[in-house]
């Protein structure tokens, strides 16, 4: 019979080892990770040695790998196939200043302190981000998975959607480059915007086909993937929000909350073209919530509108330059043409260098 403590609870002891042992397990599994991540960057190395080493590459290369897939799948079982043999490879060549190999003693390898691969991503991860041929694009793609917790399918799902170029936009070069180098930082309501903004995972019809209803309704059902597609921090409130003023009632859509702004962030959804009246609507809701809503801890309230297409210019004019409340994106319900995303990130640094609209 177990012992029972004075004044505790045998449920409150019970939760807390689980607790324990839970996380005992999560550091071994990031343990193990890392180490198979490390191991298999110095089996790539010796590949890439071997084959450098004076001989024939196109000739010595493959039959090599096949004489050590057969080898080490004899002694190892599964996972030493050529194809993995190639990925083992690719892996060094990719991250090649990342770890430094000593062998002087017999240890298979000495990691460098300043820089070596994140506990926190596998190397199926890592096979996802290998694909990547741009470094910085990796880079960043590596940072936010690591920083975000991305399991690979939510990896693969944002590189898909072009999230580091639609980030990007509206950024200048030195800004574009910290991003990808220490990845999304959130200071400023303006940080939090993706332009389009990707839907794909709801499964609808051409938006010309939709009722916002509809799209609402899909993106309720779907919210732990429009919560990865927000973006870090926020946290959903409640849909249909009404709005009572002088006995006339409006209604916000949905409703989050956003953590590192600590602020509210209302969101209208359009089916079609913003028009004008559209940020009017969206100036009415953001005045309410800071007006009735928010607490004096809150920051302003920020307001989104969610459409088809929009008139850049017109949008300009109505909000100003300087403003930091109200923003609107387009958002697609297919994932984006990368290329079509580079060229127009492409444009809109070379305007900022030269002092263009942007400046």
């Amino acid at each position: 019979m177990v012992p029972v403590v004075p004044g505790s609870d045998q449920r409150d002891i019970f939760s807390r080892i689980v607790i324990i042992i839970e996380e005992a397990r999560s550091t071994v599994i990031r343990t193990v990770n890392n180490e198979m991540v490390i191991a298999y960057w110095c089996i790539g190395r010796e590949i890439v040695e071997e084959q450098q080493a004076g001989r024939e590459r196109a000739l010595y290369g493959d039959n090599l790998l096949k004489k050590l897939s057969e080898k080490l799948t004899l002694k190892f079982g599964k996972g030493f196939s050529v194809t993995s043999l190639k990925y083992f490879r690719t892996c060094y060549v990719t991250y090649k200043g990342r770890i430094s190999c000593d062998q002087s003693e017999g240890h298979q390898q000495n990691v460098a302190p300043s820089a070596t691969f994140s506990p926190n991503l596998s190397w199926s991860h890592y096979r996802v981000l290998m694909r990547i041929s741009n470094e910085l694009r990796r880079t960043f793609y590596e940072i936010e998975a690591d920083k975000c917790r991305w399991n690979v399918n939510e990896l693969e799902r944002q590189v898909a959607s072009s999230l580091f170029e639609r980030i990007a936009k509206g950024k200048n070069k030195e800004q574009i480059l910290r991003l990808a180098c220490e990845g999304q930082e959130v200071l400023v309501p303006a940080d939090v915007i993706r332009d389009p903004m990707v839907l794909e995972f709801l499964n609808l019809p051409e938006s010309h086909k939709l009722i916002e209803s509809d799209l609402e309704e899909a993106l309720i059902s779907h919210l732990q993937e429009f919560l990865l597609e927000l973006g870090q921090g926020f946290a959903f409130v409640g849909r249909q929000q009404r709005l009572s003023l002088d006995g006339d009632h409006f209604y916000v859509d949905l409703v989050f909350y956003h953590i590192f702004l600590k602020c509210y962030v209302v969101v209208d959804l359009k089916t079609e073209k913003l028009s004008h009246a559209d940020l009017g609507q969206m100036q009415l809701y953001i005045n309410y919530y800071d007006r009735e809503i928010k607490d004096d801890i809150d920051n302003p309230t920020i307001g989104l509108v969610l459409c088809t297409d929009k008139n850049e210019a017109m949008v300009q004019y109505l909000l100003g330059e300087d403003n930091q409340q109200i923003f609107t994106t387009r958002y697609k319900l297919f994932l984006p043409d990368v290329k079509e995303l580079e060229a127009e990130l492409l444009k809109e640094v070379q305007l900022l260098t030269a002092g263009g609209k942007y400046d």
